[in-house]
């Protein structure tokens, strides 16, 4: 798989999937968001070898998704955050939950609860300018202005 082509193509799909698109660091960015920010923390849940988290923790601050922020100087430790662009991931994770938690839902699951009031969430994706959901418009994809349809023809796609 070429990543460089993926991460810099037109498709936005192939350019996330180049910064998150594995399940370690799906798994990584879901655990931070609960509150696992120590590599030993991340480890132990996660089961994940030393090396294999080292390298998906590097890619996702290289990504710009987390930051390592030192917490001890001696011995020196660092956690891992998330900045804007791993906050702004949050409801692609939560979608991405409630869509295995409908089509894959089989056995004992854990649920999105809103801390305020207690109550389940039901995580979907909206038209931010109408408020429709996703799943009930007619969409299609098109290439960006400066592509003609040839071009467009052999561009990856969604």
């Amino acid at each position: 798989m070429d990543f460089e082509k993926l991460s810099s193509g037109t498709c936005p799909v192939g350019r996330a999937l180049a910064h998150v698109g594995d399940t370690w660091s799906v798994l990584i960015l879901r655990d931070v968001t609960f509150g696992m920010r120590r590599f030993d923390q991340l480890q132990k849940n996660l089961g994940i070898a030393p090396n294999i988290l080292t390298r998906r923790l590097a890619a996702l601050t290289a990504a710009g998704v987390l930051e390592r922020r030192r917490y001890s100087e001696r011995p020196p430790r660092d956690e891992y955050v998330l900045t804007e662009s791993g906050r702004d991931f949050l409801p692609v994770l939560h979608v991405l939950g409630a869509w295995a938690r409908k089509h894959h839902g089989e056995g004992a699951l854990s649920a999105l609860i809103d801390t305020a009031t207690g109550d389940a969430v039901d995580a979907v994706v909206v038209d931010g300018r109408t408020g429709r959901t996703l799943a009930e418009l007619d969409l299609s994809l098109v290439p960006p202005p400066a592509m003609s349809l040839s071009d467009s023809e052999t561009a990856a796609t969604p």
